[in-house]
């Protein structure tokens, strides 16, 4: 087996799924920024979660909007419900897995919150259930996704955003969705703050 053969191949065909992507997934980036900027500005936070290598991706974000991103700014209100290991495990022994982040976002979301939600097939029931509370919290939903969309891209609403991949493979979605989170970013920081170039 050539190791340096199979990295080339795996760096091709993240290339691949990015190009693929990119006509749908850019005007959902800039239509969450539009949501992100408007929820900031209004005085309102992000609640973010996801599981696994999703849940990472959701700290991540959050924590580039809490401290920084690439320019020197004002932190913003942001949260990773993936993070506490005493509410999560309580929720999950008490209650049931699938409550863990909507039990959290009925205690913490308020009105004119966003929920920033990933789960590359669509189908984690958790998140599914976080859409579910959201809503019920009148919040608007930003769901990372990929394929088909899964369950909550039918959970969605008019004023929600769906960032989809269309790629089959679970490693080119987070891939994707890495990059998205970064345009995001990018594009809260230029919206609220200018460019630094």
């Amino acid at each position: 087996m050539d190791l340096q053969k199979r990295i080339a191949q795996h760096f091709q065909a993240s290339i691949e799924a990015k190009q693929r992507s990119l006509e749908f997934v850019a005007p959902a980036i800039s239509n969450a920024s539009l949501l992100s900027v408007q929820a900031l500005l209004d005085g309102n936070k992000i609640l973010c979660c996801g599981n696994g290598g999703s849940a990472a991706d959701a700290q991540h974000f959050a924590a580039e909007l809490l401290n920084r991103f690439e320019i020197e700014r004002p932190g913003l209100p942001a949260l990773a419900i993936t993070t506490d290991s005493s509410t999560l495990t309580s929720i999950a022994n008490d209650y049931d897995y699938r409550e863990i982040f909507s039990k959290q976002v009925r205690a913490l979301g308020k009105t004119g919150d966003l929920l920033l939600a990933i789960s590359t097939s669509g189908n984690s029931p958790n998140v599914a259930q976080a859409v579910q509370a959201a809503h019920e919290r009148d919040m608007k939903v930003i769901a990372l996704t990929g394929r088909d969309g899964g369950e909550i891209a039918g959970m969605l609403t008019g004023s929600d955003v769906e960032i989809r991949v269309p790629v089959q493979s679970t490693a080119r979605v987070q891939e994707v969705h890495i990059l998205a989170l970064h345009c995001l970013c990018d594009l809260i920081d230029m919206q609220l703050f200018g460019s630094d170039d």
